[in-house]
């Protein structure tokens, strides 16, 4: 039933597993091509910045009652590790287990999302870019099994052991007959299943077929970086969402998607029209809802959304652009030639999944852009000596698209 591998190339991956049947690679992050995403240190930091109030992104369980407001039972600074952060938590739920999850995890470290990335632009490039952005969830804690039992996702899924040993338990099918889609007491059903252990430096796949659930396989606490690619049930309204009202990280890494759809023009007619009729052809006129919304996009808008796509890379929500900085003549910048920044021909500017408008025509942003796209260290003062060219720098700087050389 699963598949043991001992070394890792995308190719290989693609061409035997994808969309296909689980797999794990024992110990073989450290051996392969690109370097593994994560690490250990950079995760602590990202679960720090993503667990303060209002910490919509983060949930934290004991055995299994939901805490709606887990205060400092989250990860904070002073812990300095995850060592730390397991040393407090026992003391504080007196050997009770818990959960902590975090999603829209790389959100929160642009040094992690940036990693994380390079590493899986190996298997765009085999399989194409997900039509809506991976999502990456951090999984931590002592907890018995995942807190939602036995369940599918939408989302191929690759998870990446870093700390202590946890436990995936598979069934290729839904093991159950009664109509509900998780099972917290599944007991019963284990017999049918297959497992394996994932340890620190494994990566572990499951397509998105398969029903499953994390199970602690140590004494002591485990963690893991789960990174999901849709693969079931896209809805072309994701999209749609995206032109009308754009992308908003809370909204997109939060428990409630609803909201979201909240924020859409109100209409009184459905959204949706009928379907193809005998000979298979569309409606000819978009439903009323669609007539009612489209005239108010940007004529630009659907290019602005699909160069913040191209530039996430695969991967959103994105990190929050920096502080902007003056940036003077004498100021040396490089770019980033994995990550380049891009432009369409009405001026718009794209890299790390921020857009910026500009007065530039292609040409212009020709002649401004190019040297910095090899990523080789280039002056300010070399470039276009304009206050526009500076804005740009400045705005590009804030998206980690370009770097200082000191």
């Amino acid at each position: 039933m699963l598949t043991i591998e001992k070394s890792f190339d995308w190719a290989t991956f693609a061409a035997r597993y994808w969309d296909r049947r689980p797999v794990h690679y024992k110990a073989v992050l450290d051996k392969a091509v690109v370097s593994a995403p994560f690490a250990e240190t950079e995760v602590f930091r990202a679960a720090v910045r993503a667990s303060p109030p209002p910490g919509a992104m983060a949930q934290f369980t004991v055995e299994r009652s939901q805490q709606p407001d887990p205060g400092d039972l989250l990860p904070q600074g002073d812990d300095g590790s995850f060592d730390g952060y397991d040393a407090r938590l026992t003391e504080r739920l007196d050997g009770r287990r818990y959960a902590l999850i975090i999603n829209g995890f790389h959100s929160f470290d642009p040094g992690l999302w940036t990693r994380e990335r390079a590493f899986y632009a190996g298997l765009w490039e085999q399989v194409g870019l997900p039509l809506t952005g991976a999502i990456t969830t951090l999984f931590h804690g002592t907890y018995e099994h995942s807190p939602v039992g036995v369940h599918k996702d939408r989302f191929a899924t690759f998870m990446f052991g870093l700390r202590g040993r946890k436990r995936m338990r598979f069934w290729t099918e839904r093991p159950w007959a009664e109509p509900v889609s998780t099972v917290l007491d599944y007991q019963p059903y284990v017999p049918e299943s297959f497992a394996a252990e994932v340890e620190p430096g494994d990566l572990l796949y499951w397509p998105a077929s398969y029903y499953h659930v994390g199970e602690s396989a140590g004494s002591g606490p485990a963690t893991s970086v789960n990174v999901g690619v849709p693969r079931e049930e896209h809805h072309a309204g994701y999209d749609l969402q995206d032109v009308l009202v754009g992308a908003d990280a809370a909204l997109m890494g939060g428990r409630d998607g609803a909201r979201a759809a909240r924020r859409l023009p109100p209409v009184d007619a459905a959204l949706t029209a009928p379907g193809p009729d005998g000979t298979g052809r569309l409606a000819p006129d978009l439903p009323p809802a669609l007539r009612d919304a489209v005239p108010a996009v940007p004529p630009d808008r659907v290019g602005e959304v699909s160069l913040r796509r191209w530039t996430a890379c695969g991967f959103e929500p994105v990190p929050a652009p920096a502080a902007h900085r003056p940036i003077r003549d004498d100021t040396v910048v490089r770019g980033d030639a994995r990550f380049p920044v891009l432009w369409d021909g009405g001026g718009t500017c794209a890299v790390n999944g921020h857009t910026v408008r500009t007065p530039f025509s292609p040409d212009d942003l020709r002649t401004i852009l190019s040297p910095l796209s090899s990523g080789d260290p280039v002056r300010v003062g070399d470039l276009p000596a304009t206050e526009e060219v500076r804005r740009l720098l400045v705005s590009l700087e804030s998206f980690r698209g370009i770097t200082r050389v000191e």
